[in-house]
């Protein structure tokens, strides 16, 4: 019988305002198991990060990939986020024999997978891919929070805090603002 090797797949960002929407694949090693596999969003980012750096390190194989703002406006969010996927499990350097992926929906592969919902907080190579995916964006937005300083990214990361829509209000989109969503939207209609 022929091993299976199992992939799990999650996003990050698909509520932000602003950037890329991001995802990971990773197929975990069995030999070296990773303890403190959680749900990227249920860690503090000081263990997200240090997890991040060990799953990267004791993985057998892992990817990441994103879609731009730009992609997300023209396919809209779901669809970027299964092309993330997409091409995070293409770029894997191990050719899985399941993707295990988070939530209800798959990208369109030709591996089989399975949607789990709350995946994140169930399988752990779910868990490994939500926290890479999210340590990666959030990377990402302190990139972000460099070249565009006036929003303040660094903090909010492009959710659609109270703050984000402070200074979106004020200093209006900037080219990584996602315009298909409706906060942004409305500050592009007044300008």
């Amino acid at each position: 019988m022929s091993q299976v090797i199992l992939c799990g797949v999650d996003e990050a960002g698909r509520g932000p305002l602003a950037g890329a929407v991001y995802a990971a694949a990773v197929i975990l090693d069995p030999q070296r198991p990773i303890s403190g596999l959680a749900d990227s969003k249920a860690l503090s980012e000081k263990k997200r990060n240090m997890l991040a750096i060990e799953i990267k390190q004791y993985a057998l194989a892992w990817a990441i990939a994103s879609c731009s703002a730009a992609e997300i406006d023209e396919i809209n969010i779901l669809q970027a986020s299964l092309l993330a996927m997409k091409r995070a499990i293409a770029q894997l350097s191990i050719q899985p024999t399941e993707v295990l992926v988070d939530g209800l929906h798959c990208p369109d592969i030709t591996i089989p997978a399975q949607g789990i919902v709350k995946g994140d907080s169930k399988v752990q190579e779910i868990s490994a891919a939500s926290i890479l995916a999210k340590t990666a964006r959030d990377h990402e937005m302190l990139e972000m929070h460099e070249r565009y300083p006036q929003y303040d990214f660094a903090r909010h990361k492009g959710y659609p805090t109270a703050l984000h829509l402070k200074l979106l209000a004020k200093h209006g989109a900037c080219e990584i603002h996602r315009r298909s969503y409706a906060p942004v939207r409305k500050v592009l209609s007044l300008a």
